[in-house]
């Protein structure tokens, strides 16, 4: 993918909140057992973690975890459209690589948008 691994982690987490799956006050994995999970070095999940707290998402509180911020959930709207403005610009590098027509995408974006809640 060419991302370094820690923004891989970045991003994913930033997703969950934006889209609520992590919610305010919610507590994330430690980073070892996170590290586990994802079968990453520990000091990769520790960088996510720095990286997401001075963008006041996470907040680390001593000897009790990481959690979400308040502040954090929901993340701002500019936010959360660079994050889909990212997952946009994968669809559509992957719909040229097809040779599917930019309005075609639009076209089944419009069809699967019916099927979702």
């Amino acid at each position: 993918d060419g991302v370094p691994i820690y923004l891989q982690i970045v991003n994913q987490i930033k997703y969950l909140v934006a889209s609520g799956r992590l919610v305010s006050g919610e507590q994330l994995p430690p980073v070892r057992k996170l590290a586990e999970q994802l079968l990453v070095n520990p000091n990769t999940v520790a960088r996510a973690y720095r990286e997401l707290e001075s963008a006041r998402v996470l907040s680390t509180r001593r000897g009790a975890g990481v959690y979400v911020c308040d502040a954090g959930s929901p993340l701002n709207r500019r936010e959360r459209n660079k994050i889909l403005n990212e997952r946009i610009d994968i669809l559509l590098a992957e719909s040229r690589q097809m040779n599917i027509d930019t309005e075609d995408v639009i076209k089944l974006l419009r069809q699967r948008s019916r099927f979702i809640k």
